[in-house]
C-alpha cells in the first residue's frame, strides 16, 4: 500500500501537535501585557469559519464540553519550503488532523487522529477561489482543506463525526520547528535505530535531545522505522506531543519574560485560528480552560480504518468502531475499549522482530477491508 504499507513515493508530511503549540502560546500570553500583548495580537491570523458555514451544522454542546479541529499544513510558503522541501504549488493540504474533544469538566481530553488519506464523503464547499466546489461521494480527507480551506475542512469533519467543531487551529512546519527551538528542544526515546532518507532522520537506539529540525524530521519519519506505514508515523507524533507537553511544564515560563516573549512571538506568527480564537485574550481564556489537562489526562487514538476495497493505497473508516468512537465523544464519554484495544504499537518502542511480526500494530488497527 503506497501510503500505509510501503509509501514508495515521498509525500508531504504534516504535524499533529498544533494544539500543543497553541498551549505553549497561551502560557506565554498569560504573562504579557501592553505593547507585547498588542504585538502578539497582530501576529495572529483568524478565519471566519462560522460566517462561512452558516447554521447548517451539528448543534453546539450545552454541557460545557467542546471540540477543536487541529490541522497541520504542508504549505511550503516562506520558511516552510527550506525546512520541508518539495512543493505544493499554490495550495496546501491538511496532511494531518486531530479532533480534540475536551470533556464537560475540562479535566481530560480525547484526541482522535484522522489518517490523511482516509476516504470520506466530502460535502459541497466554497473553493479557495470563491467558486462552488461540488460534493464528492469519496475523496481523501485532506483534500477538503486543499479545495476549500479551513471552512471546508471543518465542514467535512463535522459531517464525518456528527460533532460541531467549536474551534479550528492550524500550524505549519516552521511553527513547529520554532516551538521546539524556543522551548530548548525535547527528549525522545527509541528502542530501535531510525534511518529515514526522506525525512533525513538518523538516530541510534536510545534517548535523544532533539532541536527543531530534528524534531520535525521525527514527526515526519515513516520509512525508517517499523513497517513504514503512515499509521506508525502517527504513533511517533503522539510521542512527540507528550514530549512537548512535558517539556513546557518544566520551563517555568512565568518567571522568564525573555523566554516567554521569544516563544510567543515565534508561535503566533505561525498560527491560524478561527476568528473567535484570533486574539491573545481568547487564547488566554482557552489556556485557563485547558490548564488541568496534561499528558496523563490525554487519551490519544487513531481513527480505526481498513484498506479501501476500491484503492489499496487508501483507507476507509471501520464503520462499527468509528461509529462507536464518535457516538461516545458526542455523549462526552471516554474512548470505547474496543477502539483502545486496536491501536497500533509505537514502532520506536518495539523490538525489530516484534515490529516485523506485528506490522508495528498497523494491521491491528486496519483489520480487514470491509
Amino acid at each position: 500500500m503506497a501510503e500505509h504499507r510501503k509509501g514508495r513515493t515521498p509525500r508531504r508530511r504534516g504535524l499533529r501537535i498544533a494544539l500543543f503549540a497553541l498551549a505553549a502560546v497561551v502560557l506565554v500570553a498569560v504573562g504579557l501585557g501592553g505593547l507585547a500583548y498588542w504585538k502578539l495580537n497582530r501576529n495572529l491570523h483568524g478565519v471566519d469559519i462560522s460566517g462561512q458555514l452558516g447554521s447548517a451544522r451539528p448543534p453546539a454542546s450545552t454541557d460545557g464540553s467542546f471540540n477543536l479541529l487541529v490541522l497541520g499544513s504542508d504549505s511550503r510558503a516562506g520558511a516552510n519550503g527550506a525546512l520541508a522541501g518539495g512543493s505544493t504549488g499554490d495550495t496546501a493540504r491538511s496532511d494531518t488532523a486531530m479532533v480534540v474533544h475536551v470533556n464537560q469538566t475540562h479535566t481530560a481530553a480525547s484526541v482522535v487522529s484522522i489518517p490523511r488519506d482516509t476516504l470520506v464523503a466530502r460535502p459541497a464547499c466554497t473553493g479557495t477561489d470563491g467558486k462552488p466546489v461540488p460534493a464528492v461521494r469519496s475523496a481523501m480527507y485532506n483534500s477538503a482543506f486543499e479545495v476549500g480551506g479551513p471552512a471546508c475542512a471543518v465542514k467535512t469533519t463535522e459531517q464525518l463525526t456528527g460533532m460541531r467543531m467549536d474551534h479550528f487551529v492550524e500550524v505549519d512546519f516552521a511553527g513547529f520547528a520554532a516551538l521546539i527551538d524556543a522551548i530548548g528542544g525535547v527528549d525522545v526515546t527509541t528502542t530501535v535505530p531510525i534511518s529515514d532518507q526522506d525525512s533525513g532522520l538518523r538516530l541510534a537506539a536510545g534517548t535523544h535531545h532533539l532541536g527543531g529540525q530534528q524534531a520535525l524530521a521525527f514527526v515526519r519519519t515513516r520509512h525508517g522505522v517499523g513497517d513504514g506505514s503512515d499509521l506508525g508515523r502517527i504513533e511517533l507524533q503522539k510521542e512527540m506531543v507528550k514530549a512537548v507537553l512535558g517539556r513546557i511544564d518544566t520551563l517555568g515560563l512565568a518567571t522568564d519574560p525573555v523566554a516567554m516573549w521569544n516563544l510567543g512571538d515565534k508561535l503566533t506568527k505561525s498560527l491560524t485560528t478561527d476568528s473567535d480564537l484570533a486574539s491573545v485574550s481568547s487564547l488566554v481564556g482557552l489556556a485557563q480552560t485547558l490548564k488541568q489537562i496534561g499528558p496523563e489526562q490525554l487519551t490519544m487514538v487513531t481513527l480505526p480504518v481498513a484498506y479501501a476495497p476500491s484503492d489499496p493505497n487508501r483507507v476507509v473508516p471501520r464503520t462499527a468502531e468509528a461509529q462507536q468512537l464518535w457516538a461516545a465523544l458526542r455523549a462526552d464519554q471516554p474512548v470505547p475499549s474496543t477502539v483502545l484495544a486496536q491501536q497500533p504499537t509505537n514502532p520506536a518502542e518495539a523490538s525489530p522482530s516484534a515490529a516485523a511480526s506485528r506490522g508495528s500494530g498497523a494491521e491491528a488497527l486496519l483489520g480487514g477491508a470491509e
